[in-house]
């Protein structure tokens, strides 16, 4: 297409014709590239790019599209993406319009799996810690699965024949196709709230491929599983197929059969083992009995027995032949004290005893001597006198006397009368 400046296009025609040719020349195409910063808005359209080391292309995955894809998108992820190309006039650019997106390095499914596992893991659910012990005789059992599907057929014959009496209760739900993750989750949701008197659940199907089986791998499940207040027996698949909801459940069975098995005993076993255990308690007490008896007739046959008073004698006996040596004991003790007693150095105690009185003669001399410094007799031995009034208390100021008053002088060797003048 030409034009000249008398006609030129404009840019929504131009637009419009760039669209149309790149959509009719590239209507169905698959690329190869790596997912660089995809983002989900509210309308559930998700946007990003396609690159590789030399170029890049915008893209966008609307929410019609996205519902098939099962494995979440992230930044980095090597994908292939089928799409048309277009131009879109409102921006003025040119991107892929997908309608289908697979991963490069392995399958959706596959990757959605680990996605989610790694998901699940890295919150606990896994954690062996909140799994619960299975009761060791359920007699209330509760079943997920198809009512059409051979699991329960193989479940339920296994179940009545190893115990009778069992009370089973099935809520039936879709194993697989649309809606069955939905289903899963809603029957063990229902258990748990309106038949809590369930001891164990039984959850799973048979074998399929990997999409068959695919409801047990969905988030919904699995977090239905870890809710549940009653322990849950997973069973999907054969022996070789692992689920998400065999990591969360507090059991994973490989088959529906196993399952059946694993949580109801086979009751001619117990029986079995009760006809066993009662065989040898019988054989134990019988021993038991024998080793009594011949004990009780030992001691019959014992003459202390048959003579009780030879007790008697036997401890006066001994009480004799104590107070015979009891003199001897103590004449022993006080003649080994003696020899102690000897052999200690007398020379040097008596010694260190006159040393340890000179001392204290010593001790008690001078501190006399500092008291006797102390003493008012020996100051009045100097020559001082102390004046004493009627009541005999020491005169300390020339006031506590008046003229005429009548006092007593007191010096070294005695006393004498005075009369205070003016």
């Amino acid at each position: 297409m030409s034009t000249g400046p008398d006609k030129p296009l404009t840019v929504t025609e131009l637009s419009r014709g760039l669209r149309d040719l790149l959509e009719a020349g590239f209507p169905d195409v698959w690329v190869a590239g790596e997912l660089s910063m995809p983002k989900t808005y509210d309308s559930g359209h998700t946007y990003f790019t396609l690159k590789d080391a030399e170029a890049q292309l915008p893209a966008v995955l609307f929410r019609g599209a996205a519902g098939g894809v099962r494995f979440k998108l992230e930044h980095g992820l090597e994908v292939l993406a089928r799409g048309r190309v277009s131009h879109y006039a409102g921006s003025g650019r040119t991107q892929l319009i997908v309608s289908e997106l697979r991963p490069k390095a392995m399958g959706a499914l596959q990757l959605a799996f680990e996605q989610l596992k790694k998901k699940l893991e890295a919150e606990g659910l896994f954690d062996p810690a909140r799994k619960r012990p299975l009761p060791p005789m359920p007699e209330r059992i509760g079943l997920v699965t198809s009512r059409q599907g051979a699991a329960l057929r193989d479940m339920l014959t296994i179940l009545r024949r190893r115990f009778t009496g069992l009370h089973i209760r099935l809520i039936p739900v879709a194993v697989q196709g649309e809606g069955a993750a939905a289903q899963i989750a809603r029957a063990i949701e229902d258990f748990n709230e309106q038949f809590p008197d369930t001891e164990v659940l039984l959850v799973g199907r048979g074998g399929g491929s990997l999409e068959d089986l695919w409801a047990f791998n969905e988030e919904p499940v699995a977090r239905a599983i870890a809710a549940s207040v009653i322990p849950v027996v997973s069973c999907v698949g054969h022996e070789t197929d692992f689920t998400i909801a065999d990591f969360v459940a507090d059991l994973r069975a490989p088959t529906p059969s196993a399952a059946a098995e694993l949580v109801v005993p086979e009751k001619a076993a117990l029986v079995s083992t009760l006809e066993d255990a009662r065989r040898r308690l019988r054989l134990a007490l019988a021993g038991l009995v024998r080793e009594r008896e011949e004990r009780l007739r030992r001691l019959a046959a014992s003459p202390r027995l048959r003579d009780p008073r030879r007790l008697y004698e036997e401890a006066a006996q001994r009480l004799d032949g104590l107070s015979e040596r009891l003199p001897n004991g103590l004449r022993g003790l006080a003649q080994r004290l003696e020899e102690r007693l000897g052999r200690a150095d007398l020379f040097a105690l008596t010694r260190a005893v006159q040393t340890r009185l000179s001392h204290a003669g010593k001790d008690l001399a001078l501190q006399a001597g500092r008291l006797n410094a102390l003493s008012p007799l020996a100051v009045l031995s100097r020559g001082y006198a102390i004046a004493l009034r009627a009541d005999g208390r020491a005169v300390r100021r020339a006031a506590e006397v008046a003229p005429g008053d009548r006092i007593r002088v007191k010096v070294h060797d005695g006393e004498f009368p005075a009369e205070v003048k003016a």
